[in-house]
């Protein structure tokens, strides 16, 4: 893990950081964990007017929006119980804060994410969230492709696989980024946006 620097205009992303994720089992880190090292970075963000985007993903009650593609597992015909899809009330109430709500894997896909950090002038993301493996990386490959810098907060996201987690953050992320811990994030942020 190395990280080098953060452009002047970097935003945090957020993803799906929702009453119904951040309480799901998840490794290597509690949901309580990753929302409180997300809550340390968006604190920090908001005290240099950086944009902060909350990410969540929901669904319409009678589902025409999830994903339709044959799959093995799907979302398709879950019920998910009221209110599962707020952001939760640790990093809500910041009326500052960019929303994105999502139908896919990816921020980025079928959302104005991209458009919202353009017209910002945000060239480099600093992402956390749940699931490492699913949204975050989705959310990571897309943002690479986009042109923008990556940098993947590793101790504020988990997944419900162990595995999975390990595989994005030695195997994938690399390729898309660089990584580090909140604290190193925090500490090149003090040093670059001072």
């Amino acid at each position: 893990m190395s990280l080098t620097t953060l452009d002047p205009r970097t935003a945090l992303v957020a993803i799906d950081l929702q009453n119904g994720i951040a309480a799901m089992p998840t490794q290597p880190y509690a949901g309580p964990e990753v929302v409180a090292r997300t809550v340390e970075l968006a604190d920090a963000f908001r005290a240099r007017n950086l944009p902060v985007v909350l990410v969540r993903v929901s669904f319409a009650a009678d589902g025409g929006d999830v994903v339709p593609g044959r799959t093995e597992r799907t979302a398709r015909g879950l019920a998910f119980p009221e209110g599962w899809d707020i952001v939760v009330d640790e990093l809500s109430g910041h009326p500052g804060d960019i929303h994105v709500t999502k139908h896919n894997w990816s921020a980025f896909h079928g959302t104005d994410l991209d458009v919202q950090l353009r017209r910002r002038g945000i060239t480099q993301i600093v992402l956390t969230g749940i699931a490492t493996s699913i949204g975050v990386e989705s959310t990571a490959r897309d943002a690479y492709a986009h042109g923008y810098h990556v940098t993947l907060a590793t101790d504020a996201m988990a997944d419900a696989d162990a595995e999975a987690h390990a595989n994005s953050v030695e195997r994938i992320f690399p390729r898309l980024g660089e990584s580090g811990t909140t604290a190193e994030i925090l500490e090149l942020l003090a040093k670059t946006h001072a």
